[in-house]
């Protein structure tokens, strides 16, 4: 069962939901469910219970690898860039998340949606918040090494925007561009990782990303615009009000594009006509799907809102189905 059909439609956040559950946690996941009930705050402090930050993290870094694949051949250390970059994702964007929570500890506090957080609901101190993102870091630095030097510079200079990000919402209305900047950081380091060295199409790719970001964290942002407002935290979702709807369709059609120059600019010089077909699909096949998300949102629903955010893990994995695909011929 996929993410976004768990939540009711009729659902509504409580402020304190049971047993240092988190309101926005998907229903009956593995934290809640198994984990022992120690480190589940520290689970949830890394979003554990919310998987669909990984995901955004990691497909970028698969979008990457496999268009470098494509360009040249497909080679067994790329399965290793792959799943070196799944347990990287999970690991550093739990890192981030408890960087981002230490960081919003007191907004965090008085907005409804988030006052059930581990740090501002008294489940984990700051202390061990800290030592727990070290833990993580430290393991994720670990995987990084086995890398190539082009991206282990590349993934120690990611550590710029992710300490950056949680401070961008108290000084501009565009904290969506530093998580876009920061969350697809990997399609640089899983090319880097693949080639050896960066050159346009993964510049392309990587600005797709984050236009893809802007798109689907604006559609987020939505649900705390009424908090947000009242304490003075800044987003796209604020500044865009009304006119969202035409932002996003611009996000949209500038992620398409963006991602479609890198496929041709990767591809079209070896000329495999049939791998080019394939890749430029996926690309049009996100597009649709986020098409089809504009067309469901309800920018005054939290509900959808979520949902619709969620499903942001189908719209990514189309494209790098179709690059894997692309990439195996």
């Amino acid at each position: 069962m996929s993410e976004t059909s768990q939540i009711p439609e009729d659902q509504t956040p409580e402020v304190h939901p049971p047993d240092g559950q988190v309101i926005d946690a998907v229903q009956q996941n593995w934290v809640d469910t198994w984990a022992p009930a120690k480190i589940r705050p520290f689970l949830r402090l890394s979003r554990a219970d919310r998987p669909i930050g990984t995901w955004l993290l990691l497909l970028p870094c698969w979008w990457g690898v496999l268009l470098a694949a494509g360009r040249d051949e497909f080679r067994m250390f790329d399965l290793w860039i792959m799943v070196g970059c799944a347990i990287g994702a999970f690991l550093m964007r739990g890192a981030g998340c408890t960087w981002n929570d230490i960081s919003d500890r007191e907004i965090d506090a008085q907005v409804a949606r988030t006052q059930s957080r581990p740090i501002p609901s008294g489940q984990v101190g700051v202390r061990a918040a800290v030592a727990w993102m070290m833990i993580q870091a430290l393991i994720a630095l670990g995987i990084l090494l086995t890398f190539n030097t082009a991206a282990i510079v590349l993934g120690i200079v990611a550590l710029i925007p992710v300490a950056i990000y949680p401070f961008a919402k108290r000084f501009t209305w565009w904290p969506q561009v530093f998580l876009g900047v920061a969350f697809n950081w990997g399609a640089l380091l899983a090319w880097a990782a693949h080639t050896g060295a960066l050159s346009l199409p993964p510049v392309l790719l990587y600005c797709a990303g984050i236009t893809w970001t802007l798109f689907y964290d604006t559609i987020y942002a939505h649900q705390d615009k009424e908090d947000d407002a009242l304490i003075g935290v800044k987003s796209t979702a604020r500044l865009f009000g009304d006119s969202t709807i035409y932002w996003l369709r611009g996000f949209l059609v500038s992620t398409v594009m963006l991602m479609g120059a890198a496929v041709i600019t990767a591809l079209v010089p070896d000329a495999n006509v049939l791998a080019l077909t394939l890749a430029l699909a996926g690309v049009w096949a996100f597009g649709w799907h986020m098409a089809w998300q504009l067309r469901n949102l309800d920018t005054e629903d939290w509900t959808v809102c979520l949902k619709l955010f969620r499903s942001n893990r189908d719209a990514g994995l189309i494209p790098a189905l179709f690059l894997a695909a692309a990439a195996l011929l």
